[in-house]
């Protein structure tokens, strides 16, 4: 089986999210870096969608690690970047913008179509920097009922927890 690399600074190659906004989540590999994981290592994405993906990064610097200190707001940045390169992987969307605080979701998917780039898929993003199977469970069965706020949308919901001390991404659709 062929195993794509993923590299966290590609970001803004692929996204539709501005080039500044795709280098700050891509800094996240402070996250990989804090696990002491090297080049290279096997991201398993399990759930609704499979794969396995290689990770590369840019060396993490004293200064990208001192700018990332908040622990906290470096997982969700982190997981931000992993689930978009892996959602623009295994699907035919790409993120193409943030949503709106109380919607139940972080950003918007679409597709080109003859109109251009139309909202087609909510996309729910949560990260965890060490934890169990049961806790990444937990936590996609309560991204699930945050989504469900903006089922009036009528259009798929992607709910995606990365955990990263193994690290594994979990995908569910509803």
């Amino acid at each position: 089986m062929q195993i794509d690399t993923i590299n966290v600074f590609s970001l803004a190659n692929t996204s539709e999210l501005s080039p500044i906004r795709c280098a700050d989540l891509s800094e996240a590999a402070v996250c990989l870096d804090y696990h002491a994981h090297g080049q290279g290592v096997a991201l398993k994405v399990e759930g609704d969608l499979e794969g396995q993906f290689s990770i590369a990064w840019n060396e993490v610097t004293q200064q990208i690690r001192d700018s990332r200190n908040d622990m906290d707001y470096a997982v969700e940045s982190g997981a931000y970047c992993l689930a978009i390169l892996v959602i623009e992987h295994l699907t035919n969307y790409k993120v193409v913008k943030q949503s709106q605080k109380r919607t139940g979701f972080d950003y918007w998917m679409g597709r080109d179509d003859k109109n251009g780039i139309q909202e087609r898929a909510r996309l729910e993003i949560s990260g965890i920097l060490k934890g169990t199977k049961g806790d990444i469970s937990r936590r996609v069965t309560k991204k699930i009922l945050q989504t469900q706020r903006s089922d009036n949308l009528d259009i798929p919901a992607y709910i995606v927890v990365v955990e990263f001390s193994t690290p594994t991404i979990k995908i569910r659709k509803r």
